[in-house]
């Protein structure tokens, strides 16, 4: 059995390097600084630094949380309390912010291992009623070791939301490059930026993934625990990757799922969706060709790609109208998502011809929202509604426009309607100084891409809100360890493509990769795949593959989806995209 005092002790040590951001940017030494600190190897000056740092975090880290039912509405095993922290961990002593957290306990007490911290990706993706739609998916294996734990990040859903107040204009961030629009896109990012700063300037630094991995930390000691286990999708599996750098000592079993590449944050990430696409688009063209019988659009793969983009100019020309959507041609690139599901991106593109000849199209059996959705890396076709007015669905939804149902005590009423576009911005703004601050940088990339990626270019390179933000508070985390971990990649994922899952192993070079080869979409483990049985593995076991790996998924499992929590981009009409 644990005591407090203990569990506070070992915290502080690893909390340590976070006093001081600037110093500890640099993973290993934060983690390395933590050892030697807690062994009392260290000289005499920063001895009495250590004092200071344990009378300084104890606040946090001796938390006792509250648990209470979530809300009326939720289920009863679902608990939420709150844990306050640091807003800049270099002042411990300052302004906190308040962190909601919810949990459903291990099944078996007997069985019982820890806590599995369960974050769904974003940035700015509420993980607070995680426990409870990720449940059904996961093994009863899984669910007997580990209490299931969800978590607000700083700054999102019911953890001291920001807001920018974005209109509606300001909310639609894909914007392709036109000589004629430039100088307007550019007033447009620096006025996301300027309305972020003059709402929330002082907190804006502090909005960074190494503060919300120092806050798993503040968690994981809160909750009586000398280690956690972790799940993440998509950008959670960044956050994870971060954990590891800077706590390597408090990570035990860890499965990131959906990988990004730490290397390529962020404009990197969003310049990959382009990239990926063009492959995507091969395939699917070579697959339609194949099944012309079903589709008509072209028995060669070159005449599926000619009609395309014979659509494509069309709908410049005079815009396309489908389901009550006039489409233009950037609209339509805009919906590369779709070409990693090839059965979805022919029957939409002969939808288009349909509409475009003038004949009703037959219906697609998706919904496709008419507005845009917050920037992620969530994918399209996960299918979940969150009640921003910003996208429809028919999955959990989340809360990031309205009442979650959850109540947690860090706030009274909505969370704002631009939450999830405020946090993401912020975090992928504050996380790293490599965004290009003259406009005329993004102008030739955006030229430039478009020509090398026909489909996306200009949308990725184009000016973002980062040109115009401020620093945040400490440089960008380079991952490089040998962490033990289990990184999940589908080959065909269109917001974290398979070159991205592989940056991610090459920087966690005692992690294991499971492939999912012909795996369609984003989010792996939960969707029946092959490599399910692998993560149950590591998770009950700890075991991990003795090398990287490959499987594929029976054409039976394929069409199984799981629900992330979060607001989807269209496909079509309209297609905006997320992480």
């Amino acid at each position: 059995m644990r005591t407090a005092p203990v569990v506070a002790i070992g915290a502080l040590a690893t909390l340590l390097p976070a006093l001081t951001p600037a110093a500890a940017a640099a993973g290993p030494r934060a983690g390395t600084t933590a050892t030697t600190v807690s062994t009392g190897t260290t000289a005499t000056a920063v001895s009495t630094t250590v004092s200071t740092t344990v009378d300084a975090l104890e606040r946090y880290t001796r938390q006792k949380p509250h648990w209470n039912r979530c809300g009326a509405e939720t289920p009863a095993d679902l608990e939420c309390a709150t844990v306050k922290v640091p807003l800049d961990y270099s002042r411990p002593g300052g302004r906190t912010l308040d962190v909601a957290v919810s949990r459903t306990k291990a099944t078996s007490s007997q069985d019982r291992r820890g806590v599995l911290l369960l974050n769904p990706g974003g940035p700015g993706g509420s993980g607070l009623d995680m426990p409870v739609w990720l449940a059904p998916e996961l093994p009863d294996e899984v669910k007997k070791r580990y209490d299931l734990v969800g978590f607000d990040p700083r700054g999102v859903g019911r953890s001291a939301p920001v807001s920018c107040d974005l209109n509606g204009d300001e909310l639609n961030w894909q914007r392709p490059y036109k000589a004629a629009t430039f100088d307007r896109d550019v007033r447009w990012a620096e006025t996301v930026a300027a309305k972020c700063r003059a709402r929330n300037g002082a907190v804006l630094p502090h909005l960074t993934t190494r503060n919300t991995a120092r806050d798993m930390d503040v968690i994981r000691a809160v909750l009586g625990e000398r280690r956690i286990s972790y799940l993440g999708y998509s950008y959670g599996t960044y956050l994870g990757a971060v954990y590891t750098q800077m706590f390597p000592r408090r990570t035990d079993r860890f499965v990131l799922d959906s990988a990004v590449d730490p290397e390529r944050i962020w404009r990197g990430m969003i310049q990959v969706w382009a990239e990926g696409a063009e492959p995507a688009f091969t395939r699917w063209a070579t697959w339609t060709a194949a099944r012309d019988e079903t589709y008509a659009l072209g028995r060669t793969p070159a005449e599926v790609r000619a009609r395309f983009w014979a659509l494509v100019a069309r709908a410049d020309r005079e815009p396309i109208v489908l389901d009550g959507t006039a489409l233009t041609g950037d609209d339509i690139r805009a919906g590369r998502p779709m070409f990693f599901d090839v059965a979805y991106a022919a029957e939409t593109v002969a939808r288009l011809r349909d509409a475009a000849a003038g004949r009703t199209p037959s219906s697609s059996g998706r919904a496709t929202p008419p507005a845009p959705v917050p920037p992620s890396f969530i994918p399209a076709g996960t299918g979940a509604g969150t009640g921003t007015g910003t996208g429809t669905g028919t999955g959990v939804g989340t809360g990031t426009g309205a009442s979650t149902g959850i109540a947690t005590g860090t706030s009274a009423g909505a969370v704002p309607a631009d939450n999830m576009d405020a946090a993401f911005w912020s975090v992928v703004c504050a996380d790293t100084r490599a965004w290009p601050r003259d406009p005329e940088r993004y102008r030739r990339d955006a030229i430039r891409d478009k020509a090398r990626y026909p489909l996306y270019g200009d949308f990725a390179s184009h000016i973002k809100p980062c040109a115009f933000w401020g620093h945040g508070s400490e440089p960008a985390t380079r991952v490089n360890n040998s962490v033990g971990a289990l990184i999940l990649q589908n080959e065909w994922d269109s917001q974290t493509p398979l070159v991205s899952g592989q940056g991610l192993r090459r920087a966690m070079k005692g992690a294991r990769m499971v492939t999912v080869l012909g795996g369609q979409g984003h989010g792996v483990y939960g969707m029946k795949s092959c490599a399910d049985a692998t993560a149950t593995a590591y998770l009950t076991t700890g075991r991990l593959p003795a090398a990287d790996t490959v499987c594929r998924t029976p054409a039976a499992g394929a069409g199984h989806s799981l629900r992330l929590p979060l607001p989807t981009p269209q496909l079509l009409p309209g297609g905006k995209d997320r992480f």
